[in-house]
C-alpha cells in the first residue's frame, strides 16, 4: 500500500514538473486557435505539444511545437502574423529560458473556420 502512495505522488509530481507556466502580455487584439483574444495580461502553460492561454475565464489550448534556441531571451515577447488585417499569435519567446513556443498556423486556419 506504501509503495502503490509513493508511486502515485511520484507520478503526479512528474506531470506537474512537465507543465511549464509563465506569464505573457499580449499588446495587440490577435487570434489564437480561431478564438480573439483582447489585448492584456495571460497564463501561458506548455504542457507536450499542447498550449493553453488564460486569462479569467477565457481559455485558448492550441497545439505548439517547443523549440530551444542558440541563448536565453532577456524578455518575454510575442511574434504576430499579420495576415488579411488580422494579428495571429505566430509564436512566445519565452524571457529568462532558450524555449521559443512557435503555434501551429495550420490549426489556426482550420479553427477559423468554426
Amino acid at each position: 500500500m506504501f509503495k502503490k502512495l509513493v508511486v502515485s505522488f511520484a507520478i503526479a509530481g512528474l506531470a506537474l514538473a512537465s507543465a511549464a507556466t509563465h506569464r505573457v502580455t499580449l499588446f495587440e487584439e490577435a487570434s489564437v486557435n480561431g478564438q480573439t483574444l483582447k489585448p492584456g495580461d495571460y497564463k501561458l502553460e506548455v504542457t507536450g505539444d499542447k498550449a493553453m492561454l488564460s486569462r479569467g475565464k477565457q481559455k485558448v489550448e492550441a497545439p505548439v511545437s517547443v523549440l530551444k534556441a542558440a541563448s536565453k531571451y532577456s524578455s518575454t515577447s510575442v511574434r504576430y502574423n499579420n495576415g488579411e488585417g488580422k494579428f495571429k499569435v505566430q509564436e512566445i519567446r519565452i524571457g529568462g529560458t532558450d524555449t521559443k513556443v512557435v503555434l501551429d498556423a495550420t490549426a489556426d486556419s482550420a479553427a477559423g473556420g468554426r
